[in-house]
């Protein structure tokens, strides 16, 4: 299903399952794997799990700033930009994940607070050229549908790195 169709229930049903489903993904991998990229100009693991904690922390920070705090005006911030001041990048995977997952539950949390008004509450949003009204459920869906590509990669990834990958058995 196309994310602009999807539900407040189908995006929080997607956003619960993306910790699971990289988990899930890597549980067959040794540490030293995560920042090795399968081939040349492909992301490591480590690199998808930064670039996945940067968009969680600019859209997921928006949904919470519109749905519970109701913020009338907000400012864009590009994830790619984002990523750069923090420390994403150079971290170990497991303890990245650790706080990726930490911050999912405390988003979804909040977002299970939200009611359906609150998900419809529009902002202003400026910083990104011509001002946009934006909702919590705008941003939702624009997360979830972003971390599911993701979810292949982080698996396509892992599929590349396992022993006997490539082998022909």
């Amino acid at each position: 299903m196309p994310r602009n169709f999807l539900t407040t229930t189908e995006v929080l049903k997607l956003l619960a399952e993306t910790v699971p489903r990289i988990e899930a993904g890597v549980s067959e991998l040794m540490p030293s794997q995560f920042a090795t990229a399968p081939r040349l100009g492909e992301w490591s693991l480590n690199q998808v799990l930064a670039h996945l904690r940067s968009c969680a922390d600019v859209w997921g920070g928006a949904i919470l700033a519109i749905g519970v705090e109701g913020q009338p005006v907000l400012r864009a911030i590009n994830p790619l930009t984002w990523i750069k001041s923090t420390d994403y990048l150079e971290l170990p995977f497991s303890s990245s994940f650790r706080s990726f997952s930490e911050q999912r539950a405390e988003l979804l949390h909040g977002l299970e607070q939200l009611s359906l008004d609150a998900w419809g509450r529009a902002s202003t949003v400026t910083g990104a050229g011509k001002a946009l009204e934006r909702t919590p459920l705008f941003y939702g869906r624009w997360l979830a549908g972003h971390e599911r590509s993701h979810w292949r990669q982080v698996e396509r990834i892992a599929d590349a790195l396992s022993p006997g990958a490539g082998s022909t058995g």
